[in-house]
């Protein structure tokens, strides 16, 4: 049998660092290539076969790993902080980087990272994008209000982005001079930009083929609509990754971290390791949950009634994930159950 060569990447924007070991840990190839997928083919037609190659999670592993992945016996990305914590060291360069990199992959103690697939991570580009736009869409908002707090301008605030009431306003008010005019003018048409861009990216991520049928069935939960049934679907990718519901509300951040020494126990009220996409749009969703469904508006209330409402938001967050995690496993439609006054799905 052949033996198997172990590479380790240290993946940058402009470079990548590699150090190519065998099972014994002997160095065959080491180097410095410009990272552009010309020169990873050239690379790649000197390395030993067969090989499989590691490297950390960056915004630049993705391309990386598709152009890799049909040439390499196996591929894995490494999670940053876990790999940080075994591979730690006084000395630290990008050499050296690889050669750890190579051997937590060689000695079997790669970190390994979930990467999804190509058509996953490239919807979920636009649907980030999406979620750009609205933030800026925000901005624009909020300065429209500074504009016209800046002048002095009396205004209804809960009317303010209206069509109607904001035409009126600029052509009424006496308080707004021509230049302060133009700015809302240039204001209100990058909202309205915005908004049409947004609304469009939406609808083709919801008509896509590949993922309609599932967006469809998670939207069967009372309170999940087409934005957290797409933000779920794209960050998630697939489900059954998750080996209990505890360990997909962790991947969410909506748990607390632990901090333990000795007889002293501290917990953080929500932890920063997390996809912070989800834990957005849950927290988000779980608000306005209550309105939507008897059985979270009575998890919310039974811990509200503890006296915290922000505790009581993520106990309903954590049991809309306990939902979409039941639905799109089974791959059945949420259904309501009621027996003494209890729902389930």
């Amino acid at each position: 049998m052949q033996s198997m060569y172990y590479v380790g990447l240290d993946v940058h924007k402009k470079t990548i660092s590699y150090c190519v070991k065998d099972a014994s840990g002997h160095i065959h190839l080491e180097g410095t290539i410009p990272a552009t997928r010309m020169d990873l083919n050239r690379w790649m037609k000197t390395l030993p076969e067969p090989w499989t190659a590691a490297m950390e999670a960056t915004i630049f592993s993705g391309w990386i790993y598709d152009h890799l992945k049909p040439h390499a016996a196996a591929l894995k990305v490494a999670h940053p902080l876990m790999l940080r914590a075994i591979a730690a060291a006084k000395k630290k360069n990008d050499r050296i980087d690889a050669h750890k990199i190579a051997d937590c992959l060689r000695c079997d103690f790669l970190p390994e990272s979930y990467m999804a697939s190509t058509e996953i991570r490239e919807r979920r580009r636009t649907l980030r994008y999406r979620n750009l736009l609205v933030r800026q869409a925000v901005q624009m908002k909020n300065k429209t209000a500074v504009l016209l707090m800046e002048a002095g301008v009396a205004y209804n605030k809960q009317r303010l982005h209206k069509v109607g009431y904001f035409r009126e306003l600029l052509t009424t008010n006496q308080d707004i001079d021509d230049g302060l005019r133009s700015l809302l003018r240039m204001c209100r048409e990058t909202v309205v930009r915005l908004g049409k861009t947004e609304s469009a990216l939406v609808r083709s991520l919801q008509r896509d083929p590949m993922l309609r049928e599932r967006i469809d069935r998670l939207m069967t939960i009372p309170a999940v609509g087409p934005i957290t049934a797409l933000t779920w679907v794209l960050e998630v990718g697939d489900v059954r990754r998750f080996s209990s519901i505890k360990k997909a509300i962790s991947y969410c951040g909506l748990c607390g971290a632990e901090k333990s020494s000795g007889d002293t126990i501290q917990r953080t009220p929500l932890s920063k390791q997390r996809n912070r996409h989800l834990q957005t749009i849950l927290i988000e969703a779980a608000k306005m949950a209550p309105r939507n469904s008897p059985a979270l508006a009575m998890i919310y209330d039974r811990e509200k009634q503890k006296g915290n409402a922000n505790r009581a938001t993520l106990a309903v967050a954590r049991k809309l994930v306990a939902y979409l995690v039941a639905v799109d496993r089974r791959q059945k439609d949420f259904l309501v159950v009621e027996n003494e006054n209890c729902t389930a799905a």
